[in-house]
């Protein structure tokens, strides 16, 4: 029997039927030896009470935002910030749409959006609800936000209808929460990851610029990603509207020539990942005022060609110890990702299609051709999150060889 001895959980319990089943949840959390705290929700009320879950858990239930007791004891903020782990259970669509949101309007809402711990959420509503464009929406968002899912099953529900919407199993939950509260394997312990993300922004004048599609959202969950293996994870991103993920050290930058300069102040470094799409090209002479049209001839616009950061890290003297590039192609894709593998000096590329339709430039998912002297190897089409979990453990994985060379 695996031990949660030493670990704290925050219990957040919402308004469905099945919240019955969290007496049994908070009893096998408390026989592994976690300490268990319980928000409970207006809604949640109606099915269970304060009394029963502090009986079994031998905590206070908290159950308002606007409680002085409850405030001067604990506070919601560190209420939700004095837990390893927060789980919501059961997760009802109403709840979901408030953490896809960001809304804090009770105390649940609000300690879940005040947290900076992993979050665990089991899903439980009526199939229709469960697959309704909207509640799909927000549990994708919620998954790109890094929370856990555990179920929802399939089964017989309290209205009489069956299929997907059926709360997970109180041991089901128990064993996901187990999986994220042992300690996790760390390989890139001690190392130290770049990595580039987003577009650059080249100005012409004061208020116009060339740029391109680039959302960074490949580059931020592989930040995320290098971060979990325990990656020292530097995260130089051009402009783009994403949260910056915990843990990361974030150097914002705007053009190629800043993102170069700030790639190479970072070195040395063991991996370094240049996920940005970087301008090819920048304005020749940046007007100081902003070009006004006079109606004849537009503007000419001479560029010259921006500095290649791939290239340049990759043959500098402190050049790290892996160097991964990414190519986005619209056309013969892996045939120019080995061409660039080539001219670049890198050891890996990433390659993928980001033609019109791909919906891989704002998607959250993408399919990857990684190119090698050794030859091409396709993946099959994972979220952002996924390929970025794969990737950085096969660069661990690389490193290990040089690793045990050195010991």
């Amino acid at each position: 029997m695996i031990s949660l001895a030493g670990k704290s959980v925050l219990l957040v319990i919402g308004g469905g039927i099945a919240a019955y089943k969290t007496h049994e949840l908070v009893r096998l959390l408390k026989t592994r030896g976690a300490a268990v705290r319980i928000i409970l929700t207006k809604a949640a009320e109606q099915f269970v009470t304060p009394l029963s879950l502090a009986s079994i858990s031998g905590e206070k239930v908290y159950t308002s935002l606007f409680s002085l007791t409850d405030e001067v004891e604990m506070g919601h903020i560190q209420l939700s910030r004095a837990a390893d782990l927060l789980v919501v259970a059961p997760a009802t669509a109403d709840l979901i749409a408030k953490m896809a949101s960001g809304l804090a309007d009770d105390l649940a809402s609000t300690a879940l959006l005040a947290t900076d711990k992993p979050v665990l959420i089991a899903p439980a509503m009526n199939v229709r609800m469960w697959r309704h464009p909207a509640t799909v929406r927000n549990v994708e968002t919620l998954k790109r936000d890094g929370l856990v899912l555990a179920g929802p099953n399939d089964g017989e529900m309290a209205c009489g209808e069956f299929g997907p919407g059926r709360m997970a199993e109180p041991n089901e939950i128990l064993a996901a929460i187990i999986e994220m509260l042992k300690p996790k394997a760390q390989p890139l312990a001690g190392k130290k990851v770049v990595i580039t993300a987003g577009p650059t922004r080249e100005p012409i004048d004061p208020v116009r610029f060339i740029s391109n599609h680039s959302s960074g959202k490949q580059g931020y969950a592989i930040a995320r990603a290098a971060v979990e293996l325990g990656a020292e994870t530097i995260l130089v991103s051009g402009p783009v509207s994403l949260p910056i993920p915990p843990g990361v050290q974030m150097m914002p930058v705007e053009t190629a020539q800043e993102m170069l300069e700030v790639c190479q102040g970072e070195m040395p470094a063991d991996i370094a990942i240049f996920t940005a799409a970087v301008a090819d090209w920048r304005v020749a002479a940046e007007a100081h005022e902003k070009i006004k049209k006079t109606g004849n001839a537009p503007p000419s616009l001479p560029l010259t060609e921006n500095p290649d950061i791939l290239a340049t890290i990759s043959r500098e003297p402190k050049r790290p110890r892996i160097v991964v590039g990414f190519a986005a192609e619209t056309e013969r894709v892996r045939e120019y990702a080995a061409e660039k593998l080539r001219k670049k000096g890198c050891d890996l590329i990433v390659a993928n299609d980001v033609g019109r339709g791909s919906d891989v430039f704002g998607g959250d998912r993408n399919t990857v051709h990684i190119v090698s002297p050794a030859g091409v190897e396709d993946w099959p089409n994972m979220s952002k999150d996924e390929v970025a979990q794969k990737l950085m453990e096969r660069l661990a994985q690389m490193l290990m060889p040089e690793q045990k060379a050195a010991e």
